[in-house]
C-alpha cells in the first residue's frame, strides 16, 4: 500500500500513516496538501493521510475545501496524540542549544515549556520533521528542534525532553482517501461525511436541514461552515453524523437534503476511528 502525506519523513501525518495501516504500507512523502489529492487521483499512491482537525487549533480548512474540489472518497480515520519531543544533535546537549525550531503551531503549544527556558530563542520552520532533518543537514550543534520521537529515530538525533507540550489533550484527527469507496459493513462502527450547500431566500432553512436527522433519531458528530466559492457570502456546511446510507433512516435523510439543498454530496462511509473524543470534555 502506498499512502502519500504532506512533509517531509518523519511528520506527524507519516506516524499517522503507520498506525493507521499497521506499518503495512509504504509512505511517500509531497510538499502540498494538493499534491497528496493529486498523487492519489493519478494513481501515484493508493491512498492518501491528510489531518482535518486538532482538539487544540481547530479545523483545516484547506483540505474541507479539497474534499469538496477533488474526486475523491474518505474511506477511513485516525486520531493521533501529538506528543511533541525536544532533540538535538548526536553530539550537542539542551545547554549547548541557543534556539529551537520547528512549525509555529507546535511552538504554540510548548508555550509553557519555552517559558521555563526563556534563553531558547523559537524559530519558526516550515514543518516539525523539516525542522528536525535540518539539524543534521546543517550540523547544527546549537539548534534544537521539536518534532514527533519518529522524527528524532529517522534523522538519529537525541531526545533531550519528550511530552513538552503545554497540554496534553493534543489530538489531531486524520482522514484517509481513496479513488474507490468504502463498502459499509454492519458489523463495524461507521460514520458519513456529507457537504450541503442550502438554497437561498428560504426561511428556516438551516433548522429544516437540521431538522432532516432530528425527526429520525440520527446523531451528528460535527458541523463545520466554509465560504460557498461560487456565492458570495454563503455557505457550504461539512457534516458529519453516525450511521451510513445502508441504513434506511439515512438513506432518507439524504434523499430529504438534496429536496431542499442546492448541492449534496456525500464525501465518504468509513469506520469511526477508534477513540472517539467527540462530546469530550
Amino acid at each position: 500500500m502506498r499512502v502519500a502525506f504532506q512533509g517531509v519523513h518523519g511528520a506527524y501525518s507519516e506516524v499517522a500513516a503507520k498506525k493507521f495501516f499497521k506499518n503495512r504500507c509504504t509512505t511517500l512523502p509531497f510538499e502540498s496538501f494538493d499534491d497528496v489529492f493529486s498523487a492519489v487521483e493519478r494513481k501515484r499512491a493508493d491512498r492518501g493521510i491528510i489531518p482535518i482537525e486538532n482538539s487544540l487549533a481547530g479545523s483545516i480548512h484547506q483540505n474541507y475545501d479539497l474534499l469538496l474540489s477533488r474526486s475523491l472518497h474518505i474511506v477511513g480515520e485516525i486520531h493521533l496524540r501529538i506528543e511533541h519531543v525536544l532533540m538535538c544533535h548526536p553530539s550537542s546537549s539542551l545547554k549547548n542549544i541557543t534556539q529551537v525550531r520547528s512549525h509555529p503551531q507546535a511552538l504554540a503549544q510548548c508555550k509553557e515549556f519555552f517559558s521555563l527556558h526563556p534563553h531558547l530563542k523559537r524559530t519558526p520552520y516550515f514543518d516539525t520533521a523539516g525542522a528536525a532533518k535540518s539539524i543534521l543537514k546543517e550540523n547544527a550543534q546549537h539548534i534544537g528542534a521539536i518534532a514527533s520521537e519518529h522524527a528524532a529515530k529517522l534523522y538519529g538525533l537525541k531526545i533531550l525532553k519528550r511530552n513538552i507540550e503545554s497540554k496534553i489533550h493534543n489530538f489531531t484527527r486524520f482522514l484517509v482517501i481513496s479513488r474507490t469507496a468504502w463498502k459499509p459493513k454492519r458489523t463495524v462502527a461507521t460514520k458519513s461525511s456529507i457537504v450541503v450547500a442550502p438554497a437561498s431566500n428560504q426561511t428556516g432553512i438551516l433548522f429544516r436541514m437540521l431538522g432532516v436527522f432530528y425527526v429520525r433519531n440520527i446523531d451528528l458528530l460535527k458541523i463545520e461552515s466554509r465560504p460557498d466559492p461560487h456565492s458570495p457570502f454563503e455557505y457550504l456546511f461539512y457534516i458529519d453524523l453516525n450511521g451510513t446510507p445502508c441504513e434506511k433512516k439515512v438513506a432518507q435523510a439524504f434523499e430529504h437534503l438534496q429536496e431542499i439543498a442546492k448541492l449534496f454530496r456525500l464525501l465518504g462511509a468509513y469506520p469511526m476511528g477508534k477513540g472517539n473524543f467527540y462530546g469530550a470534555a
